[in-house]
């Protein structure tokens, strides 16, 4: 078979840099070094971020891609440059903001978003300029949980640019999707669609300076997580899952993407929610409904610190309804776990900006 440059470039046609519904040769990627001797072919490939957390997954498919379109014995040598880095205002989208965590999980239905609520609330309790920020584009909700249906954003200019300004409840700003569509109507966007929402809900919200600023990310994996990733430099990520063998499969799946060499963002820690149930009124007993200690076991096998462990009580229900969060409320069970949680985090944050 006979290697040309038409060939190589065809075959690069079909690999995409993450986010992007364009591929590598129509981004520009591709430049103008391409040698070839025989079965032997190099390039070099020009990344838009440095450091990029795509590089490597990039380089693997096009050597993929290219021996699929030629023969599995080419010999391929795809050397990566780098985009000078951008000044320090477009290197980080939100250059106020000390600390921005994202709190996900695997599945839905294991409280991922009381937990991201509780948290917010309980760091914003303990003194720290605290945001939340309401990444879940399709199923939004926490407005409901902040009783804030029916806020909505207004524009002011800041210096030539208008700036959403926030809800602002127990101390803390609040921005979501939820303000912007009628209550109970669905979200039918396309991905890229959702996406760029997301990037205007980051970019267009007037934060002002903030120590933690918590996402509250859609279930499993998704564009939405890829698109936070580009857009923001996270300090880490808390995995959320209760005991239940199914939840933690697929917990799982949410922290292999936060920690694969592509992405490479920390895992603060796992947060076992629904970990047991107890009754109101025999406030000690402990019914261990979804299974026992699953988290702690997750997390010590993989070697993770296991932040906190959150009952069921009926009071995590009703007070969300309510729109008043059990953090804001430190004195019951519930609530002193949730702080609990804020300590953890706060530590952790410490522990990794000393390594």
């Amino acid at each position: 078979m006979t290697l040309y440059p038409q060939l190589i470039i065809d075959a690069l046609r079909t690999v995409r840099y993450p986010g992007e519904s364009k591929n590598i040769i129509e981004l520009g990627m591709l430049q103008d070094d391409m040698r070839i001797d025989g079965m032997k072919v190099s390039f070099s490939l020009l990344f838009p971020k440095n450091p990029d957390p795509f590089s490597k997954s990039v380089i693997k498919a096009a050597e993929s891609a290219i021996k699929l379109e030629t023969s599995q014995d080419v010999e391929i040598n795809i050397t990566a440059l780098y985009a000078p880095k951008q000044p320090i205002q477009d290197e980080k989208a939100l250059p106020n903001v000390k600390h921005i965590i994202a709190v996900s999980s695997g599945k839905g239905g294991v409280g991922k978003s009381t937990v991201a609520a509780n948290l917010a609330v309980a760091l914003s309790g303990q003194g720290w300029k605290t945001g939340l920020l309401d990444a879940d584009i399709f199923g939004p909700s926490i407005p409901t949980m902040f009783q804030l249906e029916d806020f909505q954003p207004y524009g002011e200019m800041v210096g030539d640019k208008q700036m959403l300004i926030p809800a602002e409840k127990f101390g803390m700003k609040i921005m979501s999707i939820g303000f912007f569509i009628k209550p109970g109507s669905a979200t039918v966007w396309r991905g890229p669609m959702a996406s760029n929402a997301l990037k205007q809900l980051i970019t267009d919200t007037l934060w002002g300076e903030l120590d933690y600023l918590i996402i509250d990310t859609p279930p499993g994996t998704s564009d939405i997580h890829l698109t936070l990733m580009q857009t923001l430099q996270l300090s880490g990520a808390v995995i959320v899952s209760t005991p239940q063998k199914v939840a933690l499969d697929d917990a799982r799946k949410g922290i292999d993407m936060y920690m694969n060499d592509k992405i490479n963002i920390p895992i603060l820690g796992l947060v076992e929610n629904m970990a047991w149930f107890t009754p109101a009124e025999l406030p000690e007993n402990k019914y261990f409904i979804f299974g026992k200690e699953g988290c702690r076991s997750l997390a010590q096998e993989l070697q993770l610190p296991l932040l906190a462990q959150i009952p069921l009580v009926a009071g995590i229900c009703e007070s969300s309804d309510k729109g008043v969060p059990m953090a804001t409320h430190p004195e019951t069970l519930s609530g002193m776990a949730f702080h609990q949680l804020a300590d953890a985090v706060t530590a952790r944050i410490q522990e990794l900006e000393q390594v």
